[in-house]
């Protein structure tokens, strides 16, 4: 079964009372369903019965449109609503999330036959089609006035039908569908002045092949960028998380995902009084304390929950370096470290190749020297095995 996490938002039509019905067959296919009403859908329909029927409490989170969703549906879509959507206005809560989604858009028209056949909104729908919005209904039939014609909001059965045809198209199956994967790729920077920071060599790679291999076995994968240097793959969300501060910050926000492979380069130490402008050049040695900073895996390990698999990176050298990471297993409660030798040239840092041993509380396996996109697919097949049967 394809498991998607859905928005739907509703506006404020008599139709309102199907879209219930809609959320409904939705949560009943499986999907994680998340509710967006506008104040004129509040008239007609509560919000908290749409809650009620996504099975879950209004989020604490006063941004849910800023989160990644694989499907916009908006039924039903008032004239009212097609207009601010096809203009970018964002004066509420679904307007903010139609600019903020980067998923494909469902919409389902609801409207007396006139304000549909008025070129104004037959103007705005072809807006958003030619930015590629799907379009279902509107249907004919008896409208709310007692009039006949088109204007009819499609049945809920026939929009979950379609919402299943969009997710086809775009969210991949496997054996990590419905799963939520975080991970962290390249390297913090952490500011000596304006314009200087202490930082590292990591490009990003192996965290973007990684996002890349859990997208395409399915997963719901947020990525949390540091200075990257590579392209973030299709269908991952990116945060850019910049300082070690910041990483650790929106990695504790997204504690609870199913798997969080912590592949960036994180900053052990910062300066202890960066300056906010730039320090002048001069002859004179520059003395920065540096103090360390927090440690994200064993701040995540802590807090750990049942069934959840942490997967730890470390780049060290030699036997004793790899000695230091089997200690994590346990110093950090993770599941699963990989360890890269940072000791060789040919693989590592800024090399589109590496080779690692990946170390768990059963065993360790070496992965010989492979492009990084393999060794990434050899990780998540680990993490498979550790998630246990029907992962």
């Amino acid at each position: 079964m394809l498991v998607a996490r859905i928005l739907v938002g509703v506006t404020g039509g008599i139709a309102a009372y199907k879209a219930c019905e809609l959320v409904r067959l939705l949560v009943s296919a499986g999907h994680d369903v998340t509710p967006i009403t506008t104040r004129g859908a509040e008239r007609f329909v509560t919000a908290d019965t749409f809650w009620a029927l996504a099975r879950k409490q209004p989020p604490a989170d006063p941004y849910p449109h800023l989160q990644h969703a694989d499907l916009l549906v908006v039924a039903p879509l008032t004239a009212h609503t097609l207009a601010r959507l096809a203009h970018g206005l964002a004066d509420d809560l679904l307007g903010e999330t139609a600019l903020a989604h980067r998923g494909p858009l469902l919409v389902a028209p609801a409207m007396n036959t006139a304000m549909w056949e008025h070129p104004a909104t037959q103007a705005n729908l072809a807006l958003l089609v030619e930015r590629g919005a799907d379009v279902v209904g509107p249907d004919d039939g008896e409208l709310a006035e007692g009039l006949v014609g088109p204007g009819r909001m499609a049945e809920p059965a026939e929009i979950a039908r379609r919402v299943a045809v969009a997710l086809a198209a775009t969210v991949p199956s496997g054996p990590l569908a419905g799963r939520d994967v975080l991970v962290t790729a390249g390297g913090t920077r952490e500011p000596l002045d304006a314009v200087r920071f202490v930082g590292n060599r990591s490009s990003g790679r192996m965290g973007t092949a990684l996002a890349a291999a859990a997208r395409g076995r399915g997963a719901r994968v947020t990525l949390l960028g540091a200075n990257l240097q590579v392209a973030v793959p299709p269908g991952v969300e990116l945060v850019p998380t910049p300082t070690a501060a910041d990483l650790r910050r929106e990695a504790l926000a997204r504690a609870d995902a199913d798997v969080i492979l912590m592949a960036a380069a994180v900053s052990d130490y910062r300066p202890a009084e960066p300056r906010t402008d730039k320090r002048a050049k001069s002859s004179e040695p520059w003395t920065v304390d540096l103090v360390p900073t927090t440690d994200v895996a064993r701040a995540l390990g802590a807090q750990r929950r049942e069934g959840q698999v942490l997967v730890a990176f470390g780049a060290e050298s030699g036997e004793e370096g790899l000695a230091r990471k089997r200690a994590m297993l346990t110093d950090k409660n993770v599941d699963l470290v990989v360890y890269n030798d940072v000791g060789r040239n040919d693989i590592g840092f800024e090399s589109a190749e590496n080779e690692v041993v990946l170390v768990t509380r059963d065993g360790e396996r070496t992965v010989p020297k492979a492009a990084k996109p393999a060794i990434a697919e050899a990780i998540l097949d680990e993490v498979e095995r550790l998630l246990g049967p029907g992962s």
